[in-house]
């Protein structure tokens, strides 16, 4: 007769099997591809066949191992499996079978060989590559969040929005013929109207976003006094997908879920991607940026216009736009990477474009009014 810490191994083991099995089959039920569904469906096959080898050995020692279903962290895994198994679930069942028990618990090795036959299996599906992480599928499969910007992002728009619009601007209407003094007046105009719209564009999109997020987490502390269970589950395959085993991550998830309002933290962290102590940021700071940065570059095409007057400040003003706009490519590539003459001059490309169809329709309908 089997002691009672073997037995409740054994079922440990089945109702992991049964996990996996689930999870497996769900995942084959979302592929497109008739040849990884099917290899997902004998992988489930295998799964059952050693669950069933367990609930075998419970029922011969006179032990109930109770229903057939799958546990709630499994059933979590199979909702995820439609939009994000091969992004987010299959690295998951990856790791669960390079670090399987079952070498140690299988005696004639057979499970042991299904097992590393089916992460070899996985890894040729996904790769090395780690998917999306599973907090942030998480929160776009409950909450269908979006991602918000970035300071590159605010910083590129700014400027180059400025020197864009208004240099169009000012090509369009010196094709007209219009005198140098209304270009600039035409210019400055254009700078103050572009800047305050960029202004309350970026504090709309910013103070929603602190919106957004501030109701989430009320959506959060609800569902963490309401579905504490749910919420240590789904917390337990964050930190299992850092790395811990997951029984750790299981452990820690509950440690962290006994006080609410380090649950509340650590879930805006982890599965929503939110700090709850910034919110995105400042709405005012956000909307004072971008009117700086589209000054900054909505002024440089009216410059010229100042102390110049004719074809010569037009030409100027070309310039100036165009070393603009490719010092504006150049300078993202100290983020990016990417090769600075190669961005430089796609920036270049894009503005000299617009500034090219601005006068041309300023040439055409300044002779059809003149």
């Amino acid at each position: 007769m089997p002691d009672p810490a073997t037995i409740e191994r054994w079922k440990a083991t089945r109702q992991d099997e049964l996990d996996a099995e689930a999870v497996y089959r769900a995942l084959a039920a979302a592929q497109r591809d008739p040849e990884r569904s099917g290899l997902l469906r004998r992988i489930a096959d295998d799964e059952r066949r050693h669950a069933d080898h367990w609930e075998t050995l419970l029922r011969e020692a006179g032990v109930d191992p109770g229903p057939s279903l799958p546990g709630q962290r499994a059933r979590i895994l199979c909702k995820l499996a439609g939009d994000f198994g091969d992004t987010v679930v299959v690295p998951i069942m990856r790791d669960r079978e390079a670090r399987s028990t079952e070498a140690y618990l299988d005696e004639s090795g057979e499970f042991a060989s299904d097992e590393e036959r089916h992460a070899l299996a996985l890894a040729a599906l996904v790769g090395d590559v780690r998917g999306e992480p599973i907090g942030r599928a998480l929160a776009r499969l409950q909450r269908g969040r979006a991602a918000g910007g970035n300071a590159l992002r605010a910083a590129v728009l700014g400027v180059n929005d400025g020197l864009v619009s208004n240099a169009s601007l000012v090509m369009g209407v010196a094709g007209a013929g219009v005198a140098s003094k209304d270009i600039l007046l035409t210019g400055i105009a254009g700078l103050v109207a572009g800047a305050f719209s960029m202004a309350m564009g970026e504090w709309i999109s910013v103070q929603s976003s602190r919106e957004l997020s501030v109701r989430e987490l009320e959506v959060e502390r609800e569902h963490i006094a309401t579905e504490a269970e749910t919420e240590r589950a789904e917390l337990a395959l964050v930190y299992e997908q850092k790395g811990l085993h997951p029984r750790e991550a299981g452990q820690v998830a509950e440690r962290l879920m006994a006080d609410p309002a380090t649950a509340l933290d650590t879930h805006a962290r982890e599965e929503l991607g939110i700090d709850p102590d910034e919110l995105g940021g400042s709405a005012w700071v956000a909307a004072g940026t971008s009117f700086v940065l589209f000054v900054v570059g909505a002024i440089v095409p009216i410059i010229p216009f100042a102390f110049l007057s004719g074809n010569a400040a037009v030409g100027l003003a070309l310039a100036l736009s165009g070393l603009g706009l490719f010092g504006i490519g150049a300078a993202i590539t100290l983020l990016t990477g990417r090769g600075v003459l190669f961005s430089g001059l796609r920036q270049l490309a894009f503005g000299a474009t617009a500034f090219v169809f601005t006068y041309a329709i300023g040439v055409l309908f300044g002779t059809a009014v003149g």
